[in-house]
């Protein structure tokens, strides 16, 4: 009896993951994608828009990341979209540097399969931003194979560039990073990047064919009116007095700011003749959420934006001035390998080497700031009459038809 009860046991185990993995491929679905974010989702923007971009198709949507910054209102209210906060992992201040990486990657490794298998429901296709790939790939493999998923990861730069800043490209944990997401990243069945340079990088040295997907400006990015904008630098000017009006108005009933004025009979806003100029650098990472709100509200609004963005690998573009370009605010940008396929030079912005170089361009860009027809009103000229497409026209043309390929084999590019 005891023989038999062993025996059922041992079956058992050895039946249970094929049984799983039987009927995981077989469970019924529809249209389905898992988003998988191994980090804060509200600071992932470009995973955002995709999870916005399925859902307008139909496609029930899982967006599965760490809980932090709040995430876009228009995806909280989506109700084909459904958020699964996975714990976030810390490195443990115990044992040498490399014994932490190894301990943070297997319990983030354990956390994420234990998410994808069990709190999230059986989905069509699971898509990855990478970085970070370690341990992501691997695991959202390993739920693919079981669950009968197809695996799309969106390329946005190199983990192991990532590691390198801070380790050095020589250090064995960089490398090892390196040969795993080298071998890792062809266990995939499609892959986006987000230029072409990092599409022809991926091709040549690791031989995986991807589709190049910009980064594009979502449609809330536009230009704020001025009655917007003299509202918020009135708002500002109680806190920050270079937002308050440096002379008073001849008018005692106008309303001023340092760069507006309200005539309160007409309830027109004009901006002031010899304002000063307003220029915002700004970032995704900010840790203050208000601050955040406060800089992409300034943004819509400044004459300049500056862009510090260096990518580890050369590969990526920088965001942000995606989202000026869609208000179509003027940069001036450092340089790097592939911005040119983002920001040109002497037409929509300028591009510099160095702090040296910096300094020149804002001598000349705001000595000839108080004539209208000066070198930024043609820049930002040259971005409105460039009709530069929205995430969504840039989505439904590059990315949607490889998500409804009916014959399951997916286009080579």
């Amino acid at each position: 009896m005891a023989a038999s009860i062993v025996a059922l046991i041992v079956l058992a185990l050895a039946l249970g993951p094929l049984l799983f993995v039987w009927r995981a491929r077989r469970w019924p679905r529809g249209r389905s994608v898992c988003v998988v974010v191994v980090g804060d989702v509200g600071r992932s923007p470009r995973m955002q828009y995709h999870a916005l971009s399925l859902a307008r198709r139909g496609f029930d949507v899982t967006l599965l990341g760490y809980s932090g910054s709040k995430p876009h209102d228009e995806l909280l209210s989506n109700k084909k979209i459904h958020i699964l906060h996975v714990l976030e992992v810390h490195l443990i201040p115990v044992g040498p540097r490399v014994f932490q990486y190894v301990i943070k990657a297997v319990v983030q490794a354990v956390l994420l399969l234990y998410a994808l298998l069990l709190k999230s429901p059986p989905v069509d296709y699971i898509l990855l931003q990478n970085p970070p790939g370690l341990p992501g790939i691997a695991v959202c493999w390993v739920s693919c194979f079981l669950r009968g998923s197809k695996l799309v990861i969106d390329w946005h730069n190199y983990s192991y560039t990532m590691l390198g800043l801070t380790h050095g490209f020589a250090h064995p944990l960089v490398q090892l990073a390196k040969w795993y997401e080298k071998l890792c990243g062809r266990l995939s069945d499609l892959n986006l990047c987000v230029t072409n340079a990092m599409r022809e990088d991926l091709a040549k040295n690791w031989n995986i064919r991807a589709v190049t997907v910009y980064d594009k400006p979502a449609s809330f990015f536009t230009n704020t009116p001025l009655e917007t904008q003299h509202q918020l630098f009135m708002k500002l000017g109680h806190t920050y007095s270079p937002f308050r009006a440096r002379a008073e108005s001849l008018d005692p009933d106008f309303e001023r700011s340092a760069f507006t004025e309200l005539n309160p009979r007409s309830r027109k806003v004009t901006q002031l003749d010899g304002r000063p100029a307003l220029l915002v650098s700004s970032t995704s990472w900010t840790e203050d959420e208000d601050f955040s709100i406060l800089l992409k509200a300034l943004e819509r609004s400044a004459d300049l934006g500056v862009c510090l963005h260096k990518s580890s690998s050369g590969l990526d573009l920088p965001m942000k001035v995606v989202d000026m370009f869609g208000c179509c605010l003027p940069v001036c940008a450092i340089h790097f390998q592939c911005l040119h396929e983002l920001v040109k030079h002497e037409e929509n912005g300028m591009v510099f080497m160095d702090s040296e170089e910096l300094a020149d361009q804002l001598k000349m860009l705001f000595s000839e700031f108080s004539n209208s027809d000066n070198r930024l009103n043609q820049f930002r000229k040259n971005l409105k009459e460039s009709k530069q497409l929205r995430w969504d026209e840039n989505w439904e043309q590059t990315v949607f038809p490889l998500f409804t390929h009916t014959q399951g084999v997916w286009p080579k590019t």
